[in-house]
């Protein structure tokens, strides 16, 4: 169980890109204002809960279907390489359903938080990365989430609209990096195979 620090900062942000908390401060804000409020700390660890699952149980899950890591990280570094378009063009391909009247934990804990983007990478991260790593990755993350979910309209303010948007740029731009690092990483080992 040896740590590398480099690595775990690696995931710790490949993951805080993906799960883009910060660039999802606006949303937050319209569903706390909505809602009435949100349950930071439920909402935290039920993303949580969802992350762990796919980090221990997706490979099992991708076994009855008959696919290995490989072939999944492949699938979701283009998935990746997508979110990282529409957080640099500002162009949506994903369709979000845009429920608020929905309890605050499915919109936020799914799949605001812990989305198929997120669980997607956590997959494709094991293919790279070992368990342990991602998993005080995942905890690093989840508490900046909690943060981040308990100081809402203070980073709106400090960030102002500018600022959020040149952040979800500049996140966007390394999710397309690790994307394509991701997919070469595994897309070579697919082709032999075949």
């Amino acid at each position: 169980m040896n740590f590398s620090y480099k690595e775990i900062l690696t995931v710790a942000f490949t993951l805080f890109a993906i799960i883009d908390i910060i660039g999802s401060v606006p949303i937050l804000i319209s569903i706390k204002n909505k809602a009435g409020g949100i349950r930071e700390l439920r909402v935290t660890l039920i993303a949580g809960a969802l992350m762990l699952l796919f980090l221990f149980l997706g490979g099992p899950i991708l076994n009855i279907l008959g696919l290995d890591v490989k072939s999944f990280a492949v699938a979701g570094s283009i998935v990746i390489f997508i979110l990282g378009l529409e957080m640099v063009l500002g162009i949506e391909f994903f369709k979000s359903d845009g429920d608020v009247k929905a309890s605050t934990v499915v919109p936020l804990a799914f799949p605001l938080i812990a989305g198929s983007g997120t669980l997607t990478t956590i997959m494709s991260l094991k293919a790279n990365y070992g368990v342990y790593t991602i998993l005080i990755a995942i905890v690093l993350n989840l508490i900046v989430i909690y943060g981040v979910l308990k100081s809402l309209s203070g980073i709106s303010k400090l960030l102002g609209p500018s600022g959020l948007i040149a952040i979800r740029k500049f996140f966007g731009v390394i999710l397309l990096a690790i994307s394509v690092k991701i997919f070469a990483a595994n897309a070579a080992g697919l082709l032999n195979h075949g």
